[in-house]
């Protein structure tokens, strides 16, 4: 079977400005989100925090430090990016570990994913982790699998980092985020062109590991016997996705409207999180569904069309990690709130209350604005100077005198 490889050493199309068309589409998704979450969420506020628009002001307050984060990674050069990825990959990892430390963290039904911040509420590393991630490996994958002849050992390096954080997830029993991290680090390890040879294998593994886990957690299981038992669990454990499809169903073709026609959703819980959707679908009917998901292919499309004209070979990894990372948590997020896939608890992107999830996906949109415009190829140069060197040290190539001679030897 022959390798794929996403970046072949294209010579892209250089931009001197952002891509205007992609910024549309990040401010459409997010304008449909506070939207969303405007109709969606008043009763909910009012019944938790007696402020109705509370869920609302919160994101808008996110939205603002958001859009800062975004506009620094779009003119951050890669260079000094890259140089300090290190600082940045390992303190977002140590801020998981945190989580996992009792006075640091903060437990909601017995999982440990956020850390507690005086004065600023509480974020959640994981949504970072997926960011850090993404970046880890697209430098990794520039700097040891942008070569044809690469080996096996460099293939484990990038492996190493995304295990050591899908494993640290996994221990915040965080287990939808842990397996999505590990999806999308396994999509782009085939896109960098790792030979499905040594990939495959560990492919293969992690589906047996992953039945175990579920298996082993009762939570975890309830949530797979419900999805395939709806009708016996509906009041109990599936209560929230038989809400959720109700809600669903009563937007019809046009939406339900506003104000007592979305009587349904203030019936789901946490509709402000993972289920906010739900909301979007009743006020606008499956064509308001049809429109989103439109406007997400084009978000799509235009991000992967920035990756893959990208001169640079880090950023166009990372853009093409952000953009699968941005879309197919929102497909799955979908398909879970439409009951096609079992509750997973992972957000929907730009809809979902939470500063976590909002600000790391600006930042991703910001990363994909800076490959956009990007016309640096300095650091493919010196990584290819670089690896050239390691490769004649790697030969055992050295230069002999003999007789006043120099003479090459191979050993």
């Amino acid at each position: 079977m022959s390798d794929f490889r996403f970046f072949p050493g294209r010579s892209g199309e250089v931009q001197k400005k952002s891509d205007a068309v992609f910024i549309v589409s990040v401010l459409l998704l997010w304008g449909l989100g506070v939207f969303t979450l405007f109709v969606s969420t008043p009763d909910t506020a009012e019944r938790l925090f007696n402020k109705k628009y509370y869920f609302v002001v919160r994101q808008l307050a996110w939205s603002v430090f958001g859009f800062a984060s975004m506009a620094l990674f779009a003119v951050v050069p890669l260079r000094f990016l890259r140089k300090h990825l290190g600082i940045f990959v390992t303190a977002i990892f140590i801020l998981c570990l945190f989580a996992l430390v009792p006075f640091f963290g903060y437990q909601r039904n017995g999982a440990s994913r956020w850390i507690r911040i005086p004065y600023l509420g509480r974020f959640q590393p994981s949504e970072f982790a997926k960011f850090a991630v993404v970046l880890y490996l697209a430098n990794l994958f520039n700097r040891y699998l942008g070569q044809s002849d690469v080996e096996q050992k460099n293939f484990l390096y990038p492996l190493v980092g995304l295990f050591a954080f899908v494993i640290v997830i996994f221990l915040q029993r965080d287990f939808s985020t842990g397996l999505f991290v590990f999806m999308v680090g396994c999509l782009m390890f085939f896109v960098s062109g790792a030979r499905m040879t040594w990939f495959g294998p560990l492919v293969l593994l992690a589906i047996p590991a992953t039945i175990l886990m579920i298996v082993i957690e009762p939570y975890r299981l309830m949530r797979i016997i419900s999805f395939l038992k709806p009708d016996e669990y509906m009041m109990n454990e599936g209560y929230q996705q038989f809400a959720s499809e109700r809600a669903i169903i009563s937007g019809g073709m046009w939406g339900a409207g506003l104000g007592t026609g979305l009587v349904n959703v203030s019936r789901i819980p946490e509709v402000q999180s993972d289920y906010v959707f739900a909301g979007w679908a009743a006020a606008m009917g499956f064509v308001g569904v049809f429109a989103y998901i439109a406007l997400l292919v084009f978000f799509a499309w235009r991000g992967f069309y920035i990756a893959l004209n990208c001169p640079n070979r880090f950023a166009s990894y990372g853009a093409f990690g952000c953009t699968a990372m941005i879309v197919l948590q929102s497909l799955i997020n979908v398909a879970v709130v439409c009951g096609a896939l079992p509750t997973t608890g992972i957000p929907q992107p730009f809809f979902s209350s939470g500063g976590s999830s909002l600000v790391v996906t600006l930042c991703m949109c910001g990363f994909i604005l800076n490959a956009s415009h990007c016309d640096d190829t300095s650091d493919e140069e010196s990584d290819l100077e670089a690896y050239k060197k390691s490769s004649m040290k790697k030969d055992n190539t050295r230069f002999e005198s003999f007789n006043g001679v120099e003479v090459t030897s191979y050993e």
